[in-house]
């Protein structure tokens, strides 16, 4: 199994995890709700969904809309094919999420794991987040040593890039930084304190995410004006 194609079952879980979907409808969320996969076809999907009900991890269950690409019955008609979660899908969706090995830091299947962490207990979301900021400042510094070394070569464009690319990933490091901070003083979307009960794999609480600030604004830590 592809990296890819494993992120995309883990995210399909995941979805289906909240309420059963037909074709039309997981395809419309993993392109647009997750923002994790951006070009994505029936193509991709239809397979993956008929290894997991292979699996035993979902459910296929007949229906009545004709306009879902991905249903099509023997007899040439189509109809609808909603998609259900099984206990044994259920329960193989939460050993993923459990999972927190370096595969959970990489840039798209963090983005996966990101986008369920309503759904995962506080100190894997702790151990996914310090991995992920641990990765990237191993990234950003071997960045600024490639560039120290061949800034003299590069011309301005080149090293504007170059410059771009360490400004982005400067920045996700102090989103993560807030990320952390905020779990480890038991933070809630609104910033109040918790309860400090334990939080369940299966409760849904988020336990404590800092609004993203928007990369196109200007950093007020930044400002080095006088």
């Amino acid at each position: 199994m592809s990296r890819r194609s494993g992120i995309l079952e883990f995210a399909v879980l995941g979805l289906l995890r909240e309420s059963p979907m037909h074709g039309y409808e997981l395809r419309k969320r993993l392109n647009t709700s997750l923002g994790v996969f951006r070009a994505f076809s029936y193509g991709t999907l239809y397979p993956c969904l008929k290894t997991l009900v292979t699996n035993g991890w979902l459910t296929e269950e007949s229906g009545g809309d004709p306009d879902d690409a991905l249903a099509a019955p023997l007899s040439g008609r189509r109809a609808k094919i909603v998609y259900r979660l099984t206990a044994e899908g259920k329960e193989h969706f939460e050993e993923l999420l459990s999972q927190t090995g370096p595969d959970a830091y990489e840039d798209e299947h963090f983005a996966a794991r990101f986008a369920f962490f309503g759904q995962t207990s506080r100190d894997v979301r702790m151990r996914v987040l310090e991995g992920r900021r641990s990765r990237l400042e191993e990234r950003l510094e071997k960045m600024r040593v490639s560039l120290a070394r061949t800034r003299e070569r590069l011309d301005d464009y080149t090293l504007e890039l170059q410059r771009h690319g360490m400004e982005s990933v400067e920045r996700e490091v102090r989103w993560l930084n807030e990320l952390i901070e905020s779990e480890r003083a038991g933070r809630d979307l609104r910033g109040s304190a918790a309860d400090g009960s334990a939080h369940d794999s299966t409760s849904g609480e988020t336990g404590g995410l800092p609004r993203h600030r928007d990369s196109t604004r200007p950093d007020p830590s930044d400002d080095t004006t006088t």
